[in-house]
């Protein structure tokens, strides 16, 4: 451990010569003058000043104007910040001069070889930085363990993604790869109602293509920029119900086959139908007086729009002491003994309502559909569905049948393609991580090299434990 003697000055020490560790490090034209101070940073903690100073080599007295050999014209006193030792920062601190040619008066300052551009920060910080950003640790962690400010930190990596994904720092890099299946989808930007898109590479997950917007535009820019040919080898998009994605693709791309996946089929029934029969029914029943059938269809809204499978697991986990909250609403094994368990409920309510019941011989027909072997089974199988919904007379079931109506044929392509929006879902989730953990993104184009950069990292749940077992 390193003893050192306090000098007068508050906050400052003085190392006693030849007792703190050398540490290697290559600073070309950096020579230490053996001196070290121990300063305090702002977040307490120490920061170690080398004091040294800079080579002038002959050729650099040469002024690149005229020829003629420069003199020293001014000095200032200059810290770069130099790699962490430990817990501590360390700072290089030496004087910096302006040279200046006594003929043509030209001036230029005196070069410091191992300053990275831009920065006030030595290479080995500034690589450093580099690698701790690429493992996938925060900016506001890297600023932590560097010491840099967030903002150099942020400058610092966008400049590393810009290298990776982009050409001269402006056009996004074309694909690596032939795509054959694409998914595209859109997620909220900003507040205040706005939104951005993205279309990735289904079989790796990787982001192609993020574009401000959700309309037309989009789709259009993206097929500008891989080319024609590019999309010539693409078979099928999943996308969303989103009638822009849809009539973009197939007016540039005929050949493309629109995929509308389970996902958002089930998500529409669940949130335009099943939500709003439950409330419609709740407040007849309320109206007709019936408070104790109205109050059996409050907060039921996970009950009815899950599937019986999830509902068995949740009742065993329960019965095991386990507990689940969902949207603060806290169950578990008490609420399954006095109430019959999730199972039963749901199948009293659906046996007192002849829509709830026919509600859910819809969600048991969509998921026969999606299990379907060929186009023509699952054809047959979404007329059924039809037919139920207009047989009910019913607002919400009837504009549930013109929605199959419309995307009729892609929902049917499923049973071809078995393509699934699911990888673009975890991007979605990726997305939210990120503006969490950055505490929001005002730069846009940053923050889509972010997303992009994250589509690209493999998740490897336990580190550790998958380096063991390899």
């Amino acid at each position: 451990m390193t003893d050192y003697s306090q000098t007068a000055t508050a906050g400052q020490s003085v190392a006693e010569p030849n007792c703190y560790l050398r540490i290697p490090s290559y600073l070309p034209g950096f020579i230490y003058d053996d001196k070290t101070t121990v300063h305090t940073s702002e977040s307490e903690r120490e920061v170690f000043w080398f004091e040294g100073k800079l080579e002038m080599p002959d050729d650099e007295l040469v002024c690149p104007e005229c020829r003629c050999r420069m003199h020293r014209n001014q000095k200032h006193f200059i810290h770069i910040r130099h790699i962490p030792i430990g817990r501590a920062f360390s700072d290089l601190c030496f004087e910096h001069y302006q040279l200046r040619c006594p003929r043509c008066h030209a001036t230029k300052s005196q070069d410091i070889k191992f300053k990275a551009p831009g920065h006030r920060i030595t290479y080995a910080l500034y690589n450093q930085t580099r690698d701790l950003l690429a493992w996938g640790l925060t900016n506001k962690t890297v600023a932590e363990l560097t010491g840099l400010g967030k903002n150099t930190v942020k400058e610092i990596d966008k400049v590393r993604l810009q290298e990776l994904y982009t050409i001269d720092g402006k056009k996004l890099r074309k694909p690596e790869r032939q795509a054959r299946f694409l998914g595209i989808d859109e997620f909220k930007l900003h507040d205040g109602h706005k939104y951005a898109t993205h279309i990735i590479d289904l079989e790796t997950g990787h982001v192609l293509w993020i574009q401000p917007g959700k309309k037309k535009q989009v789709v259009y820019d993206f097929i500008e920029f891989v080319g024609t040919d590019w999309m010539k080898g693409v078979k099928a998009v999943s996308c969303d119900m989103n009638s822009d994605f849809q009539e973009a693709f197939e007016e540039k791309c005929p050949h493309l086959e629109i995929v509308f996946d389970y996902f958002h089929v089930v998500k529409n029934f669940n949130d335009k139908v099943i939500s709003e029969v439950r409330k419609d029914e709740q407040k007849r029943l309320r109206d007709d007086g019936d408070f104790e059938g109205a109050k059996s269809l409050g907060r039921c809204k996970y009950i009815l729009t899950s599937n019986k499978e999830t509902l068995k697991k949740k009742d065993a986990q329960a019965a095991e002491g386990c507990v689940f909250r969902k949207k603060g609403i806290i169950f578990n094994i008490e609420e399954a003994m006095c109430k019959g368990g999730r199972e039963e409920r749901y199948n009293a309510l659906i046996k007192e309502n002849k829509l709830l019941f026919t509600a859910d011989l819809v969600k048991e027909k969509i998921r026969h559909a999606y299990e379907a072997g060929t186009v023509d089974q699952m054809k047959a199988e979404l007329k059924e569905i039809i037919e139920l919904c207009e047989a009910t007379e019913n607002k919400h079931f009837q504009w549930f049948s013109k929605l199959i109506k419309r995307h009729f044929d892609g929902m049917a392509a499923h049973a071809k393609f078995r393509l699934s929006n699911g990888k673009i879902e975890g991007i979605n989730n990726k997305i939210k991580t990120l503006r969490r953990q950055g505490y929001g993104y005002p730069d846009d184009e940053y923050f889509f090299l972010k997303i992009i950069d994250a589509s690209r990292r493999e998740y490897v749940r336990n580190e550790a434990s998958h380096r063991k077992s390899d």
